[in-house]
Formats: structure tokens, sequence, C-alpha cells
């Protein structure tokens, strides 16, 4: 009988489940619009990311490929032929030229170097702004998705003391949910900023290194433009080992001949 009783009073208990996807009904529709926010923001890093990975690996991968080359060219206009056609460094080439002979029609030999030097310099900086484009979007969600996961972590608190008091009992099953979504709310704000910030500084360090191989083929380009192409940059090239030749070996030295009136081994006689 006791038996009986008990199977049935288990049977007649509702059975309480908790996880994930039932602590996000208990929140409604303000859970579901937080989540939906950070799962854009999330998926929005990763692609920031992805993206610019792969572009900061073109320049860089393009300048060290193609720099002897560029230099080794008969003139500025045959050594941009090297570079793609709408990469960084044909463009900072093809605006150098240009500035070049705009500034050949200046009769202030001062204003022409100015010319020259901020037209490179303005080359310089939309390039790294285009670097940098989707910087700031990873920047802003680092900074506010623990924010936004806080805001439902606030609404499921909220909920759980709405519970309490609506039915004077604290007991787990009461509050489990909101504040289950609460927590989760905050787990998952945590999950969504710590990449962002992580891929921001990232590829802020690689965009710095960019902008300083920038910066010296800029000034390379300056001066092989004011020196009419006299003075260019000294590249450290390997020795090329199918053409090396083998340094002779030396000869060993001949063996002297002993004077007259001497036998071989044999000390000459002195003088009376």
């Amino acid at each position: 009988m006791l038996i009986d009783f008990l199977a049935a009073a288990n049977d007649a208990a509702p059975a309480t489940q908790f996880g994930f996807w039932e602590a996000m009904e208990e929140g409604g529709p303000v859970a579901w619009f937080i989540l939906g926010v950070m799962i854009i923001m999330s998926v929005g890093s990763f692609y920031i990311l992805i993206t610019k990975y792969f572009e900061q690996n073109k320049v860089m991968k393009e300048y060290r490929s193609n720099r002897a080359a560029f230099w080794r060219a008969g003139s500025l206009k045959d050594g941009a032929t090297k570079f793609d056609k709408n990469s960084a460094w044909r463009q900072l080439v093809d605006d150098g030229i240009r500035a070049g002979q705009e500034s050949d029609k200046m009769t202030d030999s001062l204003e022409s170097h100015d010319w020259l030097h901020g037209t490179l310099a303005r080359s310089e900086a939309s390039i790294n702004a285009k670097l940098a484009g989707g910087l700031p979007f990873l920047a802003t969600v680092g900074a506010t998705a623990p924010f936004v996961g806080l805001l439902g972590t606030v609404i499921g608190i909220y909920r759980a003391l709405i519970k309490i008091g609506a039915t004077g009992s604290a007991s787990i099953d009461q509050v489990a949910g909101p504040v289950g979504e609460a927590l989760i709310m905050t787990a998952i704000g945590l999950m969504v900023a710590v990449p962002a910030v992580f891929a921001y500084n990232y590829l802020q360090s690689r965009n710095r290194k960019i902008a300083s191989m920038l910066s010296g083929f800029s000034t390379d380009l300056q001066a092989n433009i004011t020196s009419d192409g006299a003075v260019k940059p000294t590249l450290a090239t390997a020795p090329n080992k199918s053409t090396a030749k083998a340094a002779p070996a030396k000869a060993a030295p001949a063996a002297k001949t002993p004077a007259a009136g001497t036998t071989a081994g044999a000390m000459p006689k002195p003088k009376s």
C-alpha cells in the first residue's frame, strides 16, 4: 500500500526541468531579444577577425615577395607593375609618381618637397584607415557585451524576486528559472566580449606593423623620386648557389733550387 501511494504521488507531482532552453523560455521575449543581439555581436566579431586577418596577410606577403623585384626595376613605373593593380603598395607607388610629376612644375623646391611628402602621407593614411575598418565594431562589442548580458541578469533577478513575493516561497523550483536565466546571460556576455577584445588587440598589433612597413617604403620612394632614381634601399640578397664557383686551391710553393757549388741538402761552403 505504501509503495503504491508513493508511486501515485510521484506521478501526480509535476516534473520540473532545468536547462538552457527552459531558462530562455522563462525569460520570455526580452531574454530572446538579448540573446539575438549577442549572437549578432559574436558572428560579426568572428567575421571581422577572419576577413581582416587574410587581408593583412595579403598586404604583408606581397611586400616581402615583390620588394626586391620592385627596386631592381629600371624605373618606378616598371617597378609598379610588380605589385597587384589594386594593392596598397601599388597605390603608394602610383601616388608617389603622380606627386613627383606635379612637384616638378613648382618653382619653389621647398614647396615641391612638401607636396611630395604630403601626398605620400595622405596615401599612407588612406591605406591605414582601410585596414582599420571593422576594428571599432570589435572595440564596441568588447566594451558593451558584458553590459548587455548584465541587462539580462538584472531582468532575471527581478523576475525571481517577483515570484518570491507572489508565492511567499523562496523554494528552488520557484526561483531556479529566473536565476538560471540571469546566470546564462552573464556567461554569454563574457563569451562574446572576450574574443572580441582579443581580436581587436591582435589585429591592431598587425596593423601597426603594416603601418611601419608603409612608412619605410614611403620614405624610400620619396628619396628615390627626389634623387631622380639615384637613391635606392640596400637589399640584402643571398648568393646564388647555382652560379657560385669554388675558390681555386692555392698552389704549393715551389722548391728553391740549390745554389751553384752546393749539393742538395748540404750547406754552402764559406768563402775563404
